[in-house]
């Protein structure tokens, strides 16, 4: 997916070309080692919205990312689509991660994002988010986040943390959709 892409790419911290032009290259290949904006710590691309939980590497590390990040996803879609205009209404949410327990549960809410909306039934069915990274289903190349520094929990016992609470995030997602609508 296109938007994978661009997140992995626009990750560095000065990309030399625009993704277009890398995707060109007939073996193009992302250097792990280059020094990163931000560090990706959790993801999950959702029909209708992103979520995306970044830690700034550099002084407006994330605010570069998401631009580069978006503008070159809307440059794509726009052209694929001979449409033009913005993509995404309204702006994006920003929320500062103040502990290392916030940090948890905003990635097992991010990876259930999914589950909630019943397009899965588990997290790890769901192939546009980083759920199957933290459960180690992805090789290494592959893999888009950095958060082994960040979060300290295996497999098991985090698949169990996020798994536990399908229930108690579909219940409170019903919530909310009735409290909008009255």
């Amino acid at each position: 997916m296109r938007m994978i892409i661009a997140i992995r790419y626009y990750r560095s911290k000065k990309p030399i070309m625009s993704l277009s032009q890398f995707l060109k290259l007939a073996q193009p290949n992302f250097k792990e080692n280059d020094p990163h904006s931000v560090n990706i710590l959790a993801y999950c691309l959702m029909p209708t919205h992103i979520h995306l939980l970044l830690k700034e590497i550099e002084e407006n590390g994330i605010s570069k990312f998401i631009n580069n990040t978006f503008n070159s996803y809307a440059r794509y879609f726009n052209l694929k689509h001979k449409r033009k205009g913005p993509l995404w209404e309204g702006k994006s949410k920003k929320i500062k991660i103040n502990s290392d327990e916030q940090l948890l549960h905003t990635t097992r809410y991010i990876h259930l994002n999914p589950v909630t909306a019943y397009l899965v039934n588990k997290p790890e069915d769901w192939p546009y988010s980083s759920y199957r990274e933290y459960m180690n289903d992805i090789d290494a190349e592959d893999r888009i986040c950095k958060y082994s520094n960040e979060i300290d929990m295996g497999r098991e016992q985090y698949m169990k943390f996020a798994e536990y609470q399908i229930p108690y995030q579909r219940e409170l997602a019903k919530i909310k959709a009735r409290m909008k609508i009255t």
